[in-house]
């Protein structure tokens, strides 16, 4: 597939969920980008997704592709600050719809009142990502060494990143 023009991103709805927990459920398995090591079954991504501050589906040709989830990185008198989390298909990766999905969140992030967009652990073998990440204008804050554990049991470091809205 070449790169997907015209990737379009709007807020989900409940008939996504099977198709974001799918690609959620994608990353989670191939452990080496999200903290998580269990899978959602439907009604545990419903409650999930329900919980966010904003959820974002990215459709290509009337297919979903990849999601988002935007919430805050703390409570109170950090409250301001954002946390996200993206995930695309599979066969759709590398293609354009995380840059699209990363904009429309900076995007809304500001729109929902948050003032910055924080990264906790990307990890550092992720190089798609951070070469994204900083495309787009974040900014390295620092690297946690081992701060993340692969599928494989193996520790990697992890970067933090943030984003002035």
């Amino acid at each position: 597939m070449a790169k997907m023009k015209d990737v379009t991103v709007r807020g989900y709805n409940e008939y996504d969920v099977p198709a974001m927990a799918e690609i959620w459920n994608e990353v989670v398995e191939k452990g080496d980008a999200f903290p998580q090591k269990e899978t959602l079954d439907h009604e545990e991504a419903k409650k999930f997704f329900a919980q966010q501050t904003f959820c974002g589906v990215a459709e290509y040709k009337g297919e979903t592709v990849g999601m988002y989830i935007l919430h805050p990185n703390n409570v109170g008198r950090c409250g301001h600050i954002a946390n996200a989390s993206y995930a695309v298909k599979k066969d759709c990766r590398g293609k354009g719809a995380g840059k699209v999905l990363v904009e429309h969140c900076l995007f809304i992030a500001k729109q929902k009142g948050f003032r910055v967009l924080q990264f906790n652990a990307v990890v550092a073998t992720n190089t798609a990502a951070i070469k994204l990440y900083e495309s787009l204008g974040f900014v390295r804050l620092g690297t946690v060494p081992q701060g993340f554990e692969n599928k494989e049991g193996v520790f990697e470091d992890i970067i933090l990143f943030y984003h002035t809205l």
